[in-house]
């Protein structure tokens, strides 16, 4: 499977595609948003990704206000929900700009819609749509963004294999071009979080949807998680980007700077080298180890021509010389005949020998 859009190829054989996604880091500052563009670009992103929404579409005001408290990552807030969705929106007339400055630096630009009218404005400038994770039951959300016949990519945090199933089937009716993504939604930065990420869940992504792309929507900060992804399959990685983590904000404590963001692209692209064939063989940096390191058979002493070989006048010795019998096949050397003198050390090869 492999999903194509501008140059870029995503598959399992080609290298893995970063999302910076930038999210609310804009702090409502267009110039900001383009300077986080430029800063992803250098720090290895593939693409810059940022959120359409309407707060009155996204969150109901009366709902969160009629809460007991705000939970979850928003307890820490200032701010009402509804005042924060407001602050973090980007302006429709935004769009043009952070396209362009992507196209400038030679980054994707792409962007997660929340409501229709976003999802029909986006269709223009994004190569590819994003539905974060908790629009995994929209299903008429999911469908309208999957019949624009672009790939789609969906995250899947907090929510069950059940809805997951029900959410990827809707899609590939329509699509098939699609990027699954395991997604942990906390967003707190605590430590704790490693401990719910549950990477495995792509091998059963792997297992239940073959025709699937793989990918991992992450709100950590460590690499690890990440060469985790990759190794079961992913390839298609997402995480928030901002250039401090001490700025005043909702998404900046768990997003990644750009020193971290750098070192998580190198040490992925050290892992696919790694990584190679499924193939085991002598690799072409081995083939001289593969002289020095192992064995062959050698003379254990002054041998005549004519003399009958036992095991006690046979070695077992580094190096393993080009031609010379290997160790395995000692017990058929035993009982040859030395068709002429060998001296002690030397390497036996099947043309020196005859039949006892």
């Amino acid at each position: 499977m492999e999903i194509n859009f501008g140059n870029r190829t995503i598959g399992l054989n080609h290298p893995t595609y970063f999302i910076a996604d930038i999210a609310a880091n804009h702090d409502g500052d267009l110039e900001r948003a383009k300077l986080l563009i430029r800063l992803a670009k250098e720090a290895g992103a593939d693409a810059a990704k940022f959120q359409n929404f309407d707060a009155p579409k996204i969150v109901s005001d009366y709902g969160f206000s009629h809460m007991n408290a705000q939970v979850s990552h928003q307890a820490t807030w200032k701010k009402s929900v509804t005042e924060v969705y407001r602050a973090a929106s980007i302006p429709f007339e935004w769009t043009m700009t952070l396209m362009e400055e992507c196209q400038e630096v030679g980054i994707d630009y792409f962007s997660s819609p929340y409501d229709f009218a976003a999802i029909d404005f986006l269709d223009q400038y994004v190569p590819v749509y994003k539905a974060g994770s908790g629009e995994i039951d929209w299903i008429e959300a999911l469908e309208r963004m999957a019949s624009k016949g672009k790939p789609f990519f969906i995250a899947t945090g907090a929510s069950t294999i059940g809805e997951v199933q029900k959410a990827v089937h809707a899609i590939l009716k329509i699509n098939k071009q699609l990027v699954l993504m395991q997604c942990n939604t906390n967003y707190t930065a605590s430590p704790n979080n490693y401990d719910h990420l549950h990477i495995n869940v792509l091998k059963t992504y792997a297992t239940m949807f073959p025709d699937v792309i793989l990918g991992l929507s992450d709100h950590t900060h460590a690499v690890a998680p990440v060469l985790a992804a990759v190794t079961l399959g992913a390839r298609v990685i997402e995480r928030h980007f901002t250039d401090s983590n001490d700025r005043e904000g909702p998404d900046h404590k768990f997003a990644m700077d750009p020193a971290k963001w750098a070192r998580m692209v190198e040490e992925t692209r050290l892992l696919e080298r790694s990584l190679g064939s499924a193939d085991k063989f002598i690799a072409d940096n081995e083939i001289d180890t593969a002289v020095v390191q192992r064995r062959c058979l050698r003379a254990a002493r002054d041998i005549k021509a004519g003399e009958v070989f036992t095991r006690e006048m046979i070695d077992v010795l580094r190096p393993a010389t080009v031609g010379a019998i290997k160790p395995d096949q000692i017990q058929d050397v035993i009982g040859t005949k030395a068709l002429h003198d060998f001296k002690y050390g030397q390497e036996l090869r099947w043309t020196d020998l005859g039949a006892g």
